[in-house]
Order: C-alpha cells, then structure tokens, then sequence
C-alpha cells in the first residue's frame, strides 16, 4: 500500500511542478489557469462531492479526484508544449 501512495505522491508531484512550468509559460492555453483555479479551489474548499463524514469514501474523493483532474489537465496541454514543460521540469 505505501508504494503505491508513493508513486501516487510521484504522479502528483511530476505533473505539478509540469503545471507550475506550464502557467508561467506565455505560450500556454488560455484555458489553463482557470482550470488549475478550479482545482485548487476543490482542494481548499469545506465542500466536497462526497461528505468527510462518510468514513473512507470523504477522503477517497479528494484523494482520487485531484491527481485525477491534474492528470486530465496535464494531458490537454498541447504536445509540443507539454514536451517542452517536461524537458524544464526533469
């Protein structure tokens, strides 16, 4: 189980600092920072989809759904920049 919140911590953490290149680029979608806006915005907000009173699946969502949406972000970078944003990031 610890290695798979590991390399979930990995994921998470490569497609940020992949993101981070990607808002400061002037090249970048207009559409990229409201989306991470949105996201970050999940992440810090009391309301979830799924209630923390329900004992695992409260934080299951916030667990699941933000890697989930960087990832689905990540992959709508157009390729060109997202190779570009990968090169900077490794």
């Amino acid at each position: 189980m610890w290695k798979r919140v590991s390399v979930l911590w990995s994921m998470i953490r490569g497609d940020a600092r992949l993101l981070w290149f990607a808002v400061r680029h002037p090249l970048a979608p207009r559409w990229l920072k409201p989306s991470l806006a949105l996201a970050a915005l999940y992440a810090l907000s009391p309301i979830d989809l799924l209630p923390d009173v329900v004992p695992v699946l409260g934080l299951a969502d916030d667990l699941l759904l933000l890697p989930l949406a960087l990832a689905f972000i990540v992959r709508r970078l157009p390729p060109a920049l997202r190779a570009d944003f990968a090169r900077r990031a490794a």
